[in-house]
């Protein structure tokens, strides 16, 4: 069991999942980083600086009026958190578009290495020697001496 347990881990399967995963989370800091420092920055610029993660509504507990999110959660209030979601889902459409964009360029450059090999392999040039037609007709003319 232990055997095969090594022949499965071992697999490249496994192993180029391990490295992606890996690779992910360490792409997943990048992005939230240039949401979060750079991106929503512009965005609030462009709305007044209106920042809607300290939106809330006190559902039930008392917490002053002004208090953020955090403060009225570590007061024990429960609170409706509808400017977090609103937030959480900017960051999604963002970073969405951001691994479109990642992707689609990707995708580009694979395009362009795949086409560029066909064109190299088209580009080659044919084999010497006698073609398909000479060699028919040299059967043909063999035959036709028997």
């Amino acid at each position: 069991m232990l055997k095969e347990f090594r022949e499965f881990i071992a697999k490249g399967n496994v192993m180029d999942m391990a490295v992606g995963i890996i690779i992910g989370a360490a792409f997943t800091a990048i992005v939230k980083s240039m949401v979060g420092d750079l991106i929503n920055p512009i965005i609030g610029l462009f709305m007044g600086g209106v920042d809607f993660t300290n939106s809330y509504v006190v559902m039930s507990g008392d917490v002053p009026a002004g208090v953020s999110l955090e403060a009225a959660r570590e007061a024990g209030a429960a609170v409706f958190a509808h400017g977090a979601f609103i937030m959480a889902v900017i960051n999604f459409l963002i970073i969405a578009f951001v691994v479109f964009i990642l992707v689609r360029y990707v995708n580009k450059v694979k395009e362009a290495v795949e086409k560029k090999e066909v064109e190299e392999v088209a580009a080659e040039p044919a084999p010497a020697g006698p073609s398909e037609l000479d060699i028919l007709i040299e059967i043909r003319d063999s035959l036709a001496k028997q």
